[in-house]
């Protein structure tokens, strides 16, 4: 029988990572819901964006979270043009070529970083690392926590952005029916490289969450954007809440399952829920039946 510090410290360790998995999940079900397409390049962005983090803490010595304010508007200004002048004149409107443009950014981005700093793993270190955090009969990391904190802003943010503001309108209205937001009035292709620019800024602000307890690498990028599709299938495909609330479950059975099966074979939870809603209710939890 598990001591009760040793199920809370795994419980809240779960959801703190399950809220930074919402928030890349977030960026990639925004980007389906108003594209409605799968950006396969959403792995090697936050790849990118953890690289930015790493140096501006190595080179100008800036805390992480400090790094926010910076990284997550490059971030931004990076997709917003990286769809305009790559993927939508590569594509040219077609959703299926869409998304071997975003595998062929995903590839260049990743061989890039290999090419530029070989396949090393690098981490930070900062003066707060070990600090760690009584919750409840528990011991947990104070960065972890941190991180869950911001994400959580981060989502809140994002959710008052698109419900509360007249981008957030537009982008609902093409989202809805492009052609009808055409009709009225709306740069139809200028939010659609808003939409790609946001889901980037939320991986920017992802990254500065993550690395001060976590690491970058070429590859990095691979697992985290497994997670994330298997979060938005078992939301439901552009679903906000179903992203959120799913990233918090899958947080929550990759630490579980790291508890009892070892964390080898921890993430054999993830993908047991990942075939059995596609089995069970393909819409996922908050998708609608077509």
């Amino acid at each position: 029988m598990l001591e009760p510090s040793i199920l809370t410290a795994s419980l809240v360790h779960g959801l703190a990572n399950g809220a930074v998995y919402a928030l890349v999940a977030l960026g990639l079900s925004l980007v389906y819901g108003v594209l409605h397409i799968i950006n396969f390049a959403h792995g090697a962005l936050l790849m990118a964006a953890l690289y930015g983090v790493y140096f501006l803490v190595e080179r100008l010595g800036l805390d992480p979270y400090a790094a926010i304010p910076i990284l997550v508007p490059a971030a931004g200004a990076a997709g917003y043009l990286l769809h305009r002048w790559v993927v939508a004149k590569a594509s040219r409107g077609r959703e299926e070529a869409v998304l071997l443009v975003t595998l062929g950014i995903a590839l260049v981005l990743e061989n890039l970083a290999v090419a530029l700093f070989r396949s090393d793993t690098r981490t930070i270190e900062t003066g707060w690392a070990f600090a760690m955090v009584a919750v409840g009969p528990a011991l947990l990391p104070a960065a972890k926590l941190a991180a869950a904190a911001g994400a959580l802003l981060a989502v809140a943010l994002l959710w008052a952005l698109v419900r509360a503001t007249d981008l957030g309108r537009a982008i609902r209205a093409v989202a809805k029916d492009r052609e009808a937001a055409r009709l009225v009035g709306i740069d139809v292709e200028h939010v659609f490289a808003l939409a790609f620019a946001i889901g980037t800024a939320t991986l920017g602000a992802a990254a500065c969450l993550l690395l001060p307890t976590y690491y970058v690498s070429p590859q990095v990028g691979h697992g985290f954007v497994l997670i994330a599709f298997t979060i938005v299938v078992l939301g439901g495909m552009g679903s906000f809440w179903g992203a959120f609330w799913g990233g918090l479950l899958i947080g929550v059975v990759e630490s579980l399952g790291g508890l009892f099966l070892g964390e080898s074979l921890g993430q054999i939870g993830i993908f047991a829920i990942f075939i059995a809603t596609l089995l069970l209710r393909p819409t996922g939890l908050f998708g609608r039946a077509v």
